[in-house]
């Protein structure tokens, strides 16, 4: 939807603009941008992302005082257009939350808000007023380095996120002082790189990429984000930032979407090599055409586009609309009223005590028991309790990826915080020291052992090709076991790893993620049982790195892995089904499902489900209590089952509670084989349970 007479400030403003203006407007570029350019209004926007690990300063264009310096300089030139800093705020800024996974584990899209929220503020102080998140790729293959920054492989619960995120960031009002603009991203279909290489292609049909890869960025136009960013991926042929197909005729044609969309880094030049376009000039005059508005970093519009509009071969209005669409997100984000930051709001919105407190309440949340034998956990009734393993010490390890702005300074040690959780009485013993650890052991009567990836090993284009735990820890927590200690392994890592050797040796597994900057004290929270671990898996566990891509939204073969004989669908070296499915986890007691009711046979606009769910152990607990569906028959072929719904209960022990969802007409509806969206009448199967793999059934129809 194109501005009219309802926006008469960008419209006058765009008709008093030169073409190299103009095209100043659609260009982003580097930190530390020259003075000049900004004065003559070369400039639309500067980004502050030096890079993807935490520990590295605010660039020249990151803090109060030098953007106010820049946006003085930009200011100075003839219509006075301010610039907009951008920033990769992934999951935090001072205050780092768990990796987007780890928050997409929590099933709390409130929560997750809350963190957005927090982030944006603190970020908002140092004159940034644009982030380049939420990223809102479906990742079904976790040797993809970037499936920590998404929310998993299931569209539901990413697009329930997706609505959170926007919401947080940006606020009811992107202008106001604590507000950043989000971005969706990226668009789309990234997550289908071939290999869980990052920058390759993909192919996927068009109903899969309507029905898998596509609702998340549905949700966020619904939930009004300012922004998208184009997807480095070749789709079907086609790369993301030349593909008309999704970024004119999805994105605007059918959504309606009327904020701007941004390349990804030199993702316009990369044209070239991609081979669709022969030079520079060619390949901006793609993109451009395509869609795309602003150019991050190549400066291939800047320095090709005047050219091409004076010789005929591209048409200024499309140059006018992509800066109409900048200027009204500029105008949305108050920068005309309110170009400058105040440099004293860092002094009390940055790292409080409340952003401490809810990064810890994130963290818990997030943090997946997978295995608990015996009821090991919380670890009680123990003396002498050795820690091992390479994040006995951990600060900054435990931000994850795309954390521009944690400092490690601002983080309790792993070792220090669970001492201070620890029961009195209770002797901690600490080693990094394999060999050392084994000598240790002998004495201690039970072990804890800190595992997993550094940071470094996920986020953008680190890919791993063996889901395993890098070299030389399975074989330690072997030789731990062979000791017959009681042994708990917690997990920190950016991706779901193939962890079926180790969970056979561990009494007690939790995954943790990478938990951010209270990620130590939440671990202490729920080692000890000071809080029960409630958090559920958002994508699946393989057994092994063979299984990959795995999904629990599979659909059914003619020779299903569930049918008898030996000629199914199957591995012979191993089982077919997943290690930990989508929607997995324990707490420290046990809930019992019963009575599942339908207040119909038949779904007419609406059908509520409902179950009763206990807490039969002797401990409070919450429950993620799940609501999938399979349409048993279809024009095309169905999923086996979709989540449809999820309610955190919390139940105390011996407390029953009837939990109730409602299914709508459009909550069953589908791409159709002849291409339009809605629902088919017939049968349909319904679940209510603890995951994706269990639950009571009942069937009705539509």
């Amino acid at each position: 939807m194109e501005p009219n007479a309802e926006e008469p400030f960008i419209q006058q403003l765009l008709s008093q603009m030169t073409l190299q203006e103009k095209l100043g407007q659609l260009s982003q570029v580097a930190p530390n941008p020259d003075p000049e350019m900004l004065r003559q209004g070369q400039i639309g926007s500067i980004i502050s992302a030096p890079g993807a690990l935490a520990g590295q300063s605010l660039s020249e264009s990151g803090d109060a005082d030098t953007t106010n310096r820049l946006q003085q300089l930009a200011l100075e030139a003839r219509l006075k257009i301010p610039v907009i800093f951008g920033r990769d705020v992934i999951h935090g800024f001072r205050t780092i939350f768990p990796i987007p996974l780890g928050q997409a584990a929590t099933f709390n899209p409130e929560l997750a808000g809350q963190a957005a929220a927090t982030a944006a503020d603190e970020a908002a102080t140092s004159g940034i007023k644009w982030t380049f998140a939420p990223m809102l790729d479906i990742a079904r293959d976790p040797r993809w380095g970037r499936v920590a920054e998404g929310n998993g492989e299931d569209p539901y619960l990413a697009s329930r996120m997706a609505e959170a995120l926007v919401r947080g960031y940006q606020g009811e009002d992107m202008s106001a002082a604590d507000k950043l603009v989000a971005c969706a991203k990226h668009f789309a279909g990234y997550g289908l790189s071939e290999g869980g290489r990052d920058y390759e292609s993909g192919e996927v049909s068009d109903p899969t990429l309507r029905d898998v890869y596509l609702p998340p960025f549905r949700a966020a136009v619904r939930a009004g984000v300012g922004t998208f960013m184009s997807a480095f991926i070749d789709l079907n042929g086609v790369p993301a930032t030349a593909n008309r197909y999704l970024l004119n005729d999805i994105l605007r044609e059918e959504w309606q979407f009327d904020g701007f969309v941004v390349s990804d880094w030199e993702s316009i030049r990369e044209l070239v090599p991609h081979g669709i376009a022969e030079d520079e000039a060619h390949a901006a005059r793609l993109a451009l055409q395509a869609g795309v508005d602003m150019d991050m970093i190549s400066g291939a519009y800047r320095s090709t586009l005047a050219e091409s509009v004076q010789q005929g071969k591209l048409n200024p209005a499309l140059v006018d609309q992509a800066v109409l669409r900048i200027l009204r997100i500029k105008q949305r984000a108050g920068l005309f009223d309110h170009p400058f930051t105040d440099p004293t709001r860092a002094q009390y919105r940055v790292l409080t005590p409340q952003s401490r407190d809810l990064a810890r309440r994130v963290a818990r949340q997030s943090m997946v028991l997978l295995k608990n034998k015996d009821g090991l956990l919380p670890l009680s009734g123990f003396r002498r309790i050795l820690v091992a393993g390479p994040f006995v010490h951990a600060q900054a390890q435990l931000f994850g990826t795309w954390t521009l702005d944690g400092r490690a300074q601002d983080v309790t040690p792993v070792d220090e915080a669970l001492r201070a959780a620890a029961p009195q009485g209770v002797e901690l013993w600490f080693t990094e020291l394999p060999d050392l650890a084994l000598h240790m052991a002998h004495s201690a009567d039970a072990v804890l052992l800190l595992m997993g990836e550094h940071p470094a090993r996920s986020g953008e284009n680190n890919n791993v090709s063996e889901l395993s735990l890098p070299a030389g820890q399975t074989e330690f927590i072997e030789s731990m076991a062979a000791l017959g200690k009681p042994l708990t392994l917690v997990v920190f890592a950016g991706r779901p790893l193939a962890l079926a050797r180790e969970a056979r040796l561990a009494d007690a597994l939790l995954y943790a993620w990478h938990p951010g900057i209270e990620g130590a004290a939440a671990l202490g929270d729920i080692l000890f049982g000071v809080e029960s671990p409630s958090g559920r898996l958002p994508i699946t566990f393989p057994r092994g790195s063979g299984q990959v891509p795995i999904y629990y939204a599979h659909k059914n073969s003619g020779r299903p892995v569930t049918a008898d004989g030996q000629f199914r669908t199957r591995y012979l070296d191993q089982p077919d089904s997943a290690l930990f499915p989508f929607g997995y986890g324990l707490t420290y007691t046990n809930f019992r499902y019963d009575q599942i009711r339908l207040s119909s046979e038949t779904l007419r606009s609406e059908l509520e489900v409902s179950a009763q769910v206990s807490n039969v152990g002797q401990k409070a607990g919450t429950e993620v209590v799940q609501l999938y569906i399979r349409d048993l028959v279809g024009s095309l072929t169905r999923p086996v089952r979709e989540l449809k719904g999820f309610q955190r209960v919390m139940l105390d022990a011996g407390e029953t509670r009837r939990v109730s969802f409602t299914l709508h007409e459009e909550d069953l509806a589908f791409t159709r084989a002849d291409g339009t969206f809605g629902f088919e009448p017939g049968r349909f199967q319904v679940w209510i349970g603890p995951d994706s793999q269990s639950g009571l059934s009942a069937e009705f129809r539509i």
